[in-house]
């Protein structure tokens, strides 16, 4: 069985974001990078299945600049075999926007045929939450988002994932989409001896035109901003003085 990770190269969660100065993007220069925490959770899901015997091969594709097969090193010392990199100067956080990749997600899958995509139900630089599911529409396949348990039995699965309110378990056949949420698992930390095996192992670079996808942005990004620093509180001597600006200020009594 084969499995395949999309994974992303984004600014490291721990770094406070800066907006440029024209207001159209995030700074990035000098910025600390990282593997997308989510795309972390996939991998760690994927290297689990591979150790239960139940996948065979993992293959980790990413999308973006030379610079991004850092992170697919990262996912090789975790315990990803190859790795596919799409080549592209492009920045992924607003000119390579969702649909472009579940396109260039779906060639992969064509050409690689695996048994199943698992990938980060979202990147923490776009938040866009929605390529897996583009993706399984592309395909035609099933889908099972904010995935927090995944088992497979043979030629199917059964899912516990995240919904408003609760959980619900669902099953399904192979082949699927996996988008992962935060309680799925915890990551391990690549160990020296696979960071150095890490550096030996395949990645194929391709470049993002071979792919034969129209990759023009659909959205265009007018302008960005901070959001707005919270207001001092205010001090009151007695409850009726508070009742008063809820109803009187605030409006909401």
């Amino acid at each position: 069985m084969r499995l395949l990770v999309p994974v992303k190269r984004v600014i490291d969660y721990a770094v406070k974001i800066r907006i440029r100065p024209d207001k159209l993007g995030i700074e990035k220069n000098n910025v600390r990078m990282s593997l997308n925490p989510f795309c972390e959770l996939a991998v760690e899901e994927a290297v689990r299945l591979k150790e239960q015997k139940i996948a065979k091969e993992i293959v980790v594709v990413s999308i973006g600049p030379k610079k991004a097969i850092e992170v697919m090193r990262t996912a090789m010392a975790m315990g990803a075999d190859r790795g596919i990199h799409v080549l592209t100067d492009a920045a992924t956080d607003t000119d390579i926007q969702p649909l472009a990749v579940a396109k260039i997600l779906s060639k992969v899958v064509e050409q690689e045929t695996p048994n199943m995509v698992i990938m980060g139900k979202q990147a923490i630089d776009d938040d866009s939450n929605c390529v897996g599911q583009m993706l399984a529409g592309l395909l035609g396949w099933p889908q099972a988002t904010f995935c927090s348990e995944i088992e497979i039995n043979g030629e199917s699965a059964n899912i516990l994932r995240e919904i408003d309110g609760g959980s619900e378990r669902v099953g399904m056949t192979l082949p699927t989409i996996f988008t992962c949420d935060l309680r799925l698992n915890e990551p391990r930390y690549a160990t020296i001896p696979n960071i150095m095996k890490a550096r030996k192992k395949k990645i194929v670079e391709k470049k993002i035109e071979e792919f034969g996808v129209d990759i023009a942005p659909r959205m265009k990004i007018l302008s960005m901003s901070d959001p707005p620093k919270r207001a001092a509180g205010v001090l009151v001597k007695n409850v009726d003085e508070l009742l008063d600006k809820l109803k009187n200020e605030a409006r909401v009594l």
